[in-house]
């Protein structure tokens, strides 16, 4: 007799509840997956706490066989995205499944045919609300730990992602980097020369409070200069701004975060890496509580690993050797931490700019992510 799978939309707190604990479930025993913090991910299903749902919609799916919970997935129309590229696209988000080409393509169908009801005729990722969410499908590099700012899934992904008509549109690589024990000598001079040619300075760091005040603007401004014309990226709204810094204000250290700015006190470059809090979520399981709390600050305090969050360079000032400048003054302050590596995160596969700079530091690419597409109009 046939298994019976059934989608149902998520419809009350019981189903949240279920769509956010089912990975817990899916991923028990597997040490490289870091559980998203279960509190931000309750709070992206309500738009008061939600910033993005200003310009998105979203539905969110459960999957069932024979009355047994056995996946998930959510579609996101991200409204900037779609103005942006002048394309009709639905994005798929939180996507988990058992190894069952039938539930992963009942599952997708639903996205695809909700899609279909608002107007849309492409659907690709996974994609989040915003570049800050999770994002990219992981094809490569399973036996590595994933940090806490992305996802990790089981290598089965990728045929199901095939047998459900979805093709490669774009790959991130990651890379793993070995710090030195000193500043190379290249690096330095080519920073001094740019910095005293440009008449270049690095922004004074008094207090986080203060710091984050005076430059969030400049920040954001610079990012979405920096990445508006990349995949995936949507300019960032105030509320989302506001949103984006509650969520990382707890892990943000002034040592590992610097402001490049020009003789005019504009920001023309930033960084931004925080300690991996990978083993501190996963003994709480993304619970907050008194000691996960404890744990997490201890983690930022006394780190000997980095996850590099962002890194910014003005377009126009990356052929003056800027990133010299800015990759001087991260990596002296990490050694001066004793931090020993840093996780990249995600970079475009095709973005040079960014992938150079690790060629000047010992590195491996350890991970290779991907956004998958499908087009509905040829179905």
């Amino acid at each position: 007799m046939s298994s019976m799978i059934e989608v149902r939309e998520i419809k009350d707190k019981k189903d949240i509840k279920n769509f956010i604990d089912f990975p817990t479930k899916l991923y028990k025993g597997v040490k490289q997956y870091v559980h998203p913090l279960r509190m931000s991910e309750f709070e992206m299903f309500n738009p008061k706490k939600n910033a993005s749902f200003e310009d998105c919609e979203a539905k969110y799916f459960l999957a069932y066989k024979d009355g047994e919970l056995v996946g998930r997935v959510a579609g996101l129309i991200q409204k900037l995205y779609n103005a942006k590229v002048n394309e009709k696209r639905v994005r798929f988000t939180r996507f988990d499944c058992i190894n069952d080409k039938e539930v992963a393509k009942a599952l997708l169908s639903a996205v695809e045919n909700w899609a279909k009801e608002k107007g849309m005729n492409i659907v690709h990722g996974p994609m989040g609300f915003n570049d800050l969410d999770r994002e990219g499908m992981l094809i490569e590099g399973f036996d590595e730990i994933a940090t806490f700012e992305e996802a990790y899934n089981f290598d089965y992904y990728k045929d199901l992602m095939e047998y459900c008509g979805y093709e490669k549109e774009v790959d991130w690589v990651e890379f793993n980097i070995t710090l030195p024990d000193k500043i190379d000598d290249r690096i330095n001079r080519i920073a001094d020369m740019v910095q005293h040619r440009y008449h270049l300075h690095n922004a004074p760091k008094k207090s986080k409070s203060a710091f984050i005040k005076k430059y969030a603007k400049g920040i954001f401004k610079l990012l979405d200069e920096a990445y508006g014309p990349l995949y995936g990226v949507v300019p960032y709204t105030d509320k989302v701004r506001k949103q984006v810094i509650s969520q990382f204000k707890l892990f943000i250290s002034l040592d590992f975060m610097c402001v490049i700015e020009d003789e005019n006190n504009e920001p023309i470059a930033f960084g931004f890496a925080i300690p991996s809090l990978s083993e501190a979520i996963n003994k709480c399981e993304g619970r907050l509580t008194l000691n996960s709390i404890f744990s997490i600050l201890k983690a930022v305090k006394h780190p000997k690993q980095l996850d590099l969050a962002l890194i910014a360079v003005k377009p126009g000032w990356h052929s003056k050797g800027v990133p010299a400048l800015i990759m001087r003054e991260m990596v002296a302050s990490f050694i001066k931490r004793g931090v020993k590596s840093c996780e990249t995160n995600l970079n475009l596969e095709n973005n040079l700019n960014i992938i150079q700079l690790w060629k000047n530091f010992e590195h491996r690419q350890h991970k290779r992510r991907r956004s998958w597409v499908k087009h509905l109009e040829q179905q």
